[in-house]
């Protein structure tokens, strides 16, 4: 595992966990990545220092935050949003744009979901006037 310092196009700093180099390339390069501040998926690699130790040395402070709650007022207005999608809906995993659908079509009932679907399946959900937003955080199933 190899922990990368990582910012999207808004300046927002954090951290993940990744396989390794080429599992954060995939990643990046199947859109499956987003900033957990704005949503962001422009998400890049930072600029990183090695965690080197001197001796017996402790290692270096971290340079970021974890989200932990006890941050600025937007990281905890994210952490109540987040709470309160997970308490009040049902997660759908991939099958969102299917479920979506459904509903529509009255195969489904109507009910709060949230979960995950491809840059090309939300754009046609958008484009077909279906009442669907991005959320600004990656389901907990899939984050790093």
């Amino acid at each position: 595992m190899i922990r990368f310092s990582l910012s999207c196009d808004h300046d927002h700093g954090f951290e993940s966990w990744f396989q390794s180099s080429d599992a954060f390339d995939t990643l990046a390069r199947a859109g499956r990545l987003s900033c957990p501040v704005c949503g962001s998926g422009a998400v890049t690699k930072a600029l990183m220092a090695p965690n080197v130790r001197v001796g017996s040395a402790a290692p270096a402070p971290e340079t970021t935050r974890p989200l932990d709650g006890k941050g600025s007022e937007l990281e905890i207005a994210l952490a109540e949003l987040r709470r309160q999608v997970e308490e009040n809906s049902d997660y759908v995993g991939l099958n969102f744009a299917r479920e979506v659908r459904a509903m529509q079509e009255g195969d489904a009932p109507e009910r709060a979901i949230y979960g995950e679907a491809r840059p090309d399946e939300a754009r046609r959900l958008l484009e077909d006037g279906l009442p669907v937003m991005p959320l600004p955080f990656m389901p907990r199933r899939k984050v790093n």
